[in-house]
């Protein structure tokens, strides 16, 4: 049957598929879904004139008989930071590879709004869920239980974790400070209910305290708009360095510095964590850790894809290397 012969006004059918190839019903299925000992040429052949018929499998029927939908959720909390939407494009990238879509969500840091996001996803019947928790609770855990899941980023009991070495960056980022000359360092870290923020910042003033003397901490930092604590912080000018758990803090602390009628790297030097796109792009351009979230998102997908294949294994935990890129937000003192 030729494209133009076939009746526009219905949807292309698996038999329809069979019967235009001159192939049996089960060669059809098992071409189309990549089963069964179908020759390539055969299976090439079948697959050309599903795509000439416009046929689109019947996700519904199929997920009823595999028990398998061919989605994953991504659960973010956060999309308008840099870090996220490169994470998300990657994780689909590599979902893609095996045959997956992902229903993507942010958060927006609110728990309720995670917790309704992950009740969505159970209901639309996801095989599997990569989630970066907003913090360590784990609230999420009873909404999705029995469904396959890895964790980016946070360390919750009974899942497969993919992290970054933490504690690496922020021992970096206060080591490089050391070096440049800077004795009176202050710390920003993140939300205190996130483990990696607090392993950053444990890691950093430990070497601080060894070696130099600490300004001054506040925590509970989120983004560039800068908590009051965290301004009243820069604004003593007790620091000639600081250190920011997040590339979004570090870019507000320099905004707040300059509003102050100080500059960086003249009068402070910031290092962030992250390395965000924006990071290179800012005057003056962000030193700060980086994070290889490509990878990380890839670990994630490759993961999940082994946990739906094998449930019964016990939980797994990888941990990447960070390095320190030097940029201009890092002045050497004489």
């Amino acid at each position: 049957m030729a494209e133009s012969e076939f009746p526009q006004s219905r949807r292309a059918t698996l038999k329809d598929v069979a019967k235009a190839a001159g192939v049996s019903l089960a060669s059809a299925s098992y071409a189309i879904n990549g089963a069964g000992s179908v020759g390539e040429a055969t299976r090439a052949h079948i697959l050309k004139v599903a795509s000439e018929l416009g046929y689109r499998p019947n996700q519904s029927a199929k997920a009823m008989k595999t028990g398998r939908t061919g989605a994953i959720g991504l659960i973010v909390p956060d999309l308008t930071n840099p870090f996220f939407p490169n994470l998300a494009q990657v994780v689909i990238q590599a979902a893609r590879t095996h045959g997956y879509s992902v229903f993507l969500t942010d958060t927006e840091g609110s728990p309720e709004a995670e917790q309704n996001a992950a009740g969505l996803l159970v209901q639309h019947g996801v095989d599997g869920v990569i989630w970066f928790p907003i913090d360590d609770t784990g609230a999420v855990s009873k909404i999705i239980d029995g469904v396959p899941a890895v964790v980016l980023d946070r360390n919750l009991p009974g899942y497969d974790v993919i992290q970054a070495d933490y504690e690496q960056g922020g021992r970096l980022a206060a080591e490089h400070l050391i070096a440049a000359g800077h004795r009176r360092i202050g710390v920003i870290s993140g939300p205190h209910a996130a483990s990696s923020a607090r392993q950053r910042a444990e890691a950093a003033i430990a070497v601080v305290e060894e070696k130099a003397q600490l300004a001054w901490h506040v925590h509970n930092a989120f983004s560039v708009d800068l908590e009051p604590p965290v301004r009243e912080a820069l604004e003593r000018r007790e620091a000639t360095a600081v250190i920011a758990g997040a590339d979004l803090i570090a870019i507000g602390a320099l905004r707040h510095i300059r509003a102050i009628g100080q500059s960086s790297p003249d009068d402070v030097s910031v290092v962030g964590f992250d390395d965000i796109p924006w990071a290179q792009l800012h005057t003056p351009s962000l030193t700060t850790i980086d994070m290889p979230v490509e990878e990380m998102a890839a670990a994630a997908v490759e993961t999940l894809i082994r946990r739906m294949g094998a449930k019964g294994e016990p939980p797994s935990r990888q941990v990447f290397g960070v390095r320190l890129v030097a940029r201009q937000s890092v002045r050497v003192l004489k």
